[in-house]
């Protein structure tokens, strides 16, 4: 860490400055252009062209409420204690802003529980309404997903959603009741069907495979088992979709590993494995460690889903990672992943009401029986909302294959702020804008009342390497017929066994490699790193106390799956 020692000369000559500013900013200001501080929504609103009367948000007494609103014969909608909402006209607005006797003012902004804006934040609203003109809405209706994992609990949200449930913890009372809580909230995400808490895709049915007993532990071979039989039985449940909430650390290769291997055959039958990346991005005392991704997100087959925060906000501009969530590349085998990240932080589904979690949690918890919610957080619960996104594209093109449905997903994905290739992969999860992709539009997908960009880059994992691809043009109509054309595409960075950058530049603000560089398999770099000219090492690296590598993950005990 680099330390900057400042003069006291300078610091009070700075303090000095910052003083005239704020006093030629505020006390020497005419009385004419003092202006009460907005809310951005207001703000925006006063911006924007329009008559539309806004409800607005004014502290005070009764008696200074009433007042104002009298002086600008404004309404008051709703009396509050320390204060009202006022319906107010653009000039209205405009006119109390610059009131002496109004300090702040707030929008009263619609309210929504997390999944509310998870859904409207990763695109789910639009398309389950329709993302083109002429082209019917989707919500999963007739795509299997089987959720691997602690079981699934009658839910009044999950209510005729499950259609077969098969206990692999060998307990002395095999059934899937979740009586852990995970597994249940993990569904509620991906396929809940009920308001307000409405899963990604509502109309998928869904496959209770439990594969972790109470406590929230399992073995490999119980989920190793649990993909095997969803293959299976694939046909008679057309199950498209494994979700894997779950995980264990790095032991060994994907190319060794039983657990990678089982998502290889459920891939080569043409399942798509959505898995957790991890929960493993900081140490305990927060400082970001790389190479925590778990298995079997190692796999190159794996969906591998990171997990973003979105600031309970639907616009997407504010969106941040999650700094639990696990960064790559992977161990031993250093694939970059994850691919993607979706909203995975304070997420409320559907809860079982009696599970350890709810009873370790109650704060968590609200409503009661089969009309419990839960609210979690952590990559479990973004890779149950890409699950969601895979189960509307196949409902829009069956045909799909999982490489098909990985491709369209990153492709257009857009970038998070601060968050580099280790971290976001190829960005937020967008399932709207895939769905347009999908039908032949690479136009902007409005969210949260921004055109939201995309970063239409996907990564391909091709033997033991991983290759970054572009879009060469998002300019011209692009039709979509498969995996994506070698002549759409372009190879920008290949990940070897020895990292090999070529002169390319990614993400600018983000992540830069000018020149070559060429590091071992054991050096590796977070968004906060900038590297330049030719550089060559053998040594494992820690950055200036700013990312730590970690080939050892502690668990509780040997096969501990929660908290993923």
């Amino acid at each position: 860490m680099v330390h900057t020692l400042v003069s006291s000369r300078v610091v009070r000559l700075v303090l000095a400055t910052l003083l005239i500013i704020f006093v030629s900013g505020s006390a020497f200001a005419e009385p004419g252009q003092r202006r009460a501080r907005l809310s951005r929504d207001l703000a925006d609103r006063l911006s924007a062209s329009g008559e539309a009367v806004t409800d607005v948000i004014v502290s005070g007494s009764a008696d200074h409420v009433r007042t104002l609103a009298e002086r600008y014969g404004a309404r008051v909608k709703r009396p509050l204690r320390h204060g009202a909402v006022l319906e107010l006209s653009p000039a209205q607005l405009e006119a109390l802003a610059g009131d002496a006797d109004v300090d702040h003012l707030s929008g009263d902004a619609p309210v929504r529980r997390m999944m509310a804006v998870t859904s409207q934040a990763v695109g789910a609203g639009v398309a389950w309404s329709g993302v083109l003109e002429g082209l019917a809405g989707v919500t999963g209706r007739g795509v299997g997903i089987a959720v691997i994992d602690s079981g699934i609990t009658a839910h009044r949200d999950l209510r005729g959603r499950v259609v077969a449930e098969v206990d692999f913890t060998l307990s002395q009372a095999p059934n899937g009741d979740d009586h852990y809580g995970h597994g249940t909230h993990v569904a509620g995400i991906a396929a809940g069907s009920g308001d307000p808490h409405r899963g990604i895709a509502p109309g998928a049915h869904l496959v209770n495979l439990r594969a972790l007993g109470a406590d929230g532990s399992g073995t490999t071979s119980a989920v190793i088992d649990a993909i095997d039989w969803a293959v299976e039985h694939s046909s008679r449940y057309n199950i498209r979709v494994i979700n894997l909430s779950l995980g264990h650390p790095v032991f060994e290769s994907y190319r060794d590993d039983p657990l990678c291997q089982a998502v290889q055959r459920a891939t080569d039958a043409g399942i798509l494995v959505v898995a957790a990346a991890g929960n493993f991005g900081k140490t305990e005392d927060g400082r970001p460690i790389v190479g925590g991704i778990v298995s079997p997100g190692n796999s190159p087959a794996a969906l591998t889903v990171g997990a973003l925060n979105t600031r309970a906000t639907v616009a997407r501009s504010d969106d941040v990672m999650a700094t639990y969530s696990s960064r790559g590349p992977t161990m031993i085998d250093g694939v970059l992943k994850p691919e993607l990240v979706a909203p995975g932080n304070r997420l409320v589904a559907a809860g079982a009401a009696r599970s350890a979690l709810a009873q370790a949690h109650p704060e968590r918890v609200t409503g009661a029986g089969a009309t419990a919610y839960l609210e979690l957080s952590g990559t479990s619960m973004a890779a149950a909302v890409a699950s969601g996104a895979a189960a509307l594209l196949l409902e829009s093109r069956p045909a799909l294959t999982p490489a098909d449905v990985k491709v369209l997903l990153q492709l257009t994905s857009s970038r998070v702020a601060g968050a580099g290739l280790i971290e976001a992969g190829a960005g937020s999860l967008n399932a709207g804008a895939a769905l347009r992709l999908l039908h032949g539009s690479v136009e902007p997908l409005e969210i949260g009342g921004e055109n939201v960009a995309q970063t239409h880059t996907f990564y391909s994992h091709e033997n033991g390497s991983t290759v970054i691809k572009a879009l060469s043009s998002t300019q011209d109509p692009y039709v979509w017929t498969g995996l994506l054309p070698t002549d759409h595409a372009a190879q920008t960075i290949v990940w070897t066994n020895t990292i090999v950058w070529t002169n390319t530049i990614v993400w600018t603000n983000t992540i830069v490699w000018t020149n070559t560089i060429v590091w071992t398999n054991t050096i590796v770099w977070t968004n906060t790193i900038v590297w330049t000219n030719t550089s060559s090492d053998t040594r494992p690296a820690v950055s200036a106390d700013t990312i730590v590598w970690t080939n050892t993950i502690v668990w509780t005990n040997t096969s501990h799956w929660n908290d993923l």
